[in-house]
């Protein structure tokens, strides 16, 4: 049987208390002076005055002291938070085997710097790999899942030379974070009863091969399907996706089908479905494809196209997401191949005839001096 281990509070360090010494200290002395000082026991009223703003004081340093410390625990915490949320959904490198890549999250839980949306670009042997997802749900309670996912997707992406050997190793290890959670909500071991229990949980995933020329292969288990910017925006596809992860087993063939092929300067725009569902107070879905309009017109690079994304969610929204939203943007920037047809061999004669030309002008030229 496993037991949910049971944290303790450790002790305060002495360093958090040094902002309470003082106040501690004159509130003592006062107390003393209040109680032996035969001068405190009259009940003039300019004694009371002094009394009462010498335990203000006191009062006021207390809280101001305790504030402090407080304050400077809860930086202490919002930066462990903060680097365990970067270690888990780590920033991109900008460029990839020559792409630009940009990326960015969104989450519907305040303070949360990850939700329930996940993300990886790496550069393989078979070509960039890339891999976005949505756990259903959304904050921190789907944590679990991006991790059991992503540790997966980092070491199959370079080990699987199939894309189909990649999405069975994210099925099975989303499989075993599922079973463990399930012994650990099962109420024999002392488990609780979540708001997203395990039973209920599942993961949409998509999955990108990006080779040196360009083609673009896919693996699509219930992800919406990514856009291509080039003069303008539009979606591609490749087949009808499959189920989700953890509704129901993958079937016996995965071949990976070709989903678009990147020419240089066009770019890939993956989305979550936050995106695509985000609402207005009235009621009226974001336009996403729109804002990709734009800015394909304008060529923004990829950071200009995950920021004007972003911003135009927040406005369209009033700043309230009711669903995580990731986004990454991967532009091809090979250089375009020279268009210059290749010379052609010259032949014998032509090489004869140049060579007289030469001795001719170097004859003109002595006869002029």
């Amino acid at each position: 049987m496993i037991r949910m281990a049971r944290t303790r509070s450790r002790p305060r360090h002495p360093a958090s208390l040094v902002p309470l010494a003082l106040p501690t200290l004159w509130g003592g002395v006062a107390v003393l002076w209040k109680l032996t000082c035969p001068l405190a026991q009259q009940e003039s009223l300019p004694t009371r005055l002094a009394t009462s703003v010498v335990f203000f004081t006191v009062g006021t340093g207390l809280i101001l002291g305790l504030w402090r410390g407080l304050a400077r625990e809860l930086r202490q915490v919002r930066a462990i938070a903060q680097a365990t949320q970067q270690a888990l959904l780590r920033p991109l490198p900008p460029r990839l085997d020559g792409l630009s890549v940009a990326a960015g999250q969104l989450s519907a839980a305040p303070g949360a710097a990850v939700g329930g949306d996940l993300y990886e670009a790496v550069a393989t042997p078979y070509g960039v790999r890339v891999v976005i997802g949505d756990v259903r749900g959304h904050g921190l309670g789907a944590l679990g899942a991006v991790a059991a996912v992503l540790g997966s997707f980092r070491e199959a992406a370079h080990d699987e030379p199939e894309l189909g050997g990649v999405l069975r190793r994210l099925d099975r290890a989303l499989a075993r974070h599922l079973r463990e959670r399930a012994r650990h909500e099962h109420p024999a071991s002392g488990g609780w009863n979540p708001l997203s229990p395990s039973a209920e949980e599942f993961v949409t995933v998509l999955l990108l091969e990006i080779a040196r020329d360009g083609e673009v292969r896919a693996l699509n288990c219930g992800h919406p399907w990514p856009y291509r910017l080039g003069p303008g925006a539009e979606p591609v596809a490749a087949g009808d996706p499959l189920p989700p992860l953890g509704v129901f087993p993958l079937p016996d063939e995965l071949p990976a089908h070709r989903c678009t092929r990147l020419l240089p300067g066009q770019a890939l725009f993956l989305h979550t479905d936050g995106a695509e569902d985000a609402r207005d107070r009235g009621g009226r879905f974001f336009r996403l494809e729109e804002v990709l309009e734009r800015a394909a017109r304008t060529g923004a690079p990829p950071t200009a196209v995950v920021q004007r994304v972003h911003a135009a969610l927040l406005r369209h929204t009033g700043g309230r997401l009711t669903d995580d939203v990731a986004l990454v943007v991967l532009r091809n920037d090979v250089s375009r191949p020279s268009l210059a047809p290749p010379a052609l061999p010259r032949s014998i004669g032509q090489i004869r005839q140049d060579g007289r030309r030469a001795t001719g002008h170097r004859n003109c030229t002595r006869g002029s001096r």
